[in-house]
């Protein structure tokens, strides 16, 4: 659907996108991850035509970005302002006279669950019902590929929730979409493939479940760091990674590990056991944090 090549973008200082090259296929979600600065808005931006690449192409069905792609493309941007003083049924149909074969709106309103608020000024909607808002519009031509940039920052969780059930209605009518998200739950629940972004550069690409199978073979252990002396030293199947006033324990071993802990009468209270996860992948192939 999407083929990128050596595409790179340079602002005064700046090396914002370093010669990155990927191909999305037709029908999946498609993950652009990694922190703020990282460089994914700026390439996804040059995706959807907004920006012109420095260095690279970008070809869409085979052909260089045009009239085509204009056509076919919809697009939810990170931040936009809605006309005020005006409804959302009649924001929908103002924006379905820009198109020639526009979807109609009844299908827009089941999707994206716009029927309790069609006739609500927009300068009263909530967060979570101007993002339904803005992914209807962004669905009005019946694009064939949707590109959603960083769709979810800033909602509580119900709304996050809900949003990612009406991405998951577009995935299944054999749409292509293009996700910017520094939520890796967001990503692993949504995506079939990701690719991986820090500082310009891709440092991982591939389906989530099979980059964490790839790379990890151990579980999480995790305490408060204070319930750890400064001089704590781990077991031989365990290695620490502290993070945001908690500790991580990786380790190959669980049962091992929980002994060295009691026997080094450390206090398994709050002690907690899960799988690792793509922000422990991203730690693990960056060596910091990610940032928001």
């Amino acid at each position: 659907m999407i083929e990128v090549e050596h595409l790179s973008k340079q602002y005064a200082g700046v090396l914002a996108v370093n010669d990155i090259s990927f191909s999305i296929p037709r029908g999946i979600c498609f993950g652009l991850l990694g922190p703020n600065g990282a460089g994914k808005t700026t390439t996804v931006e040059m995706l959807e035509g907004i920006k012109t690449p420095t260095t690279g192409t970008i070809r869409y069905k085979g052909e260089a970005l045009g009239q085509r792609f204009r056509n076919e493309a919809g697009i939810m941007f990170q931040h936009t302002a809605l006309q005020e003083f005006i409804r959302v049924d009649e924001v929908l149909k103002m924006f379905q006279q820009f198109y020639n074969n526009p979807r109609p709106i009844e299908e827009l309103v089941e999707i994206c669950i716009l029927d309790e608020f069609l006739d609500r000024d927009t300068r009263k909607l909530s967060g979570g019902q101007k993002q339904r808002l803005l992914l209807a519009i962004a669905l009005i031509n019946n694009p064939e590929v949707v590109f959603l940039d960083e769709p979810t920052t800033g909602l509580d969780p119900q709304s996050r929730r809900n949003l990612w059930a009406q991405v998951k209605k577009i995935k299944a009518d054999n749409k292509t979409l293009v996700l910017t998200t520094h939520y890796m739950e967001e990503a692993y629940e949504l995506c079939d493939e990701i690719i991986i972004i820090d500082r310009g550069e891709i440092i991982s690409q591939g389906n989530p479940k099979t980059l964490l199978a790839d790379h990890f073979d151990n579980s999480v252990i995790t305490l408060p760091a204070v319930s750890l002396p400064e001089d704590f030293q781990p077991d031989s199947a365990s290695s620490l990674h502290p993070q945001d006033g908690q500790m991580d324990i990786l380790t190959k071993d669980i049962d091992a590990t929980i002994r060295h802990l009691v026997e080094q009468q450390i206090s398994l209270n709050q002690l907690q056991v899960r799988s690792p996860t793509l922000e422990d992948l991203f730690l693990e192939l960056t060596g910091h944090h990610l940032r928001t």
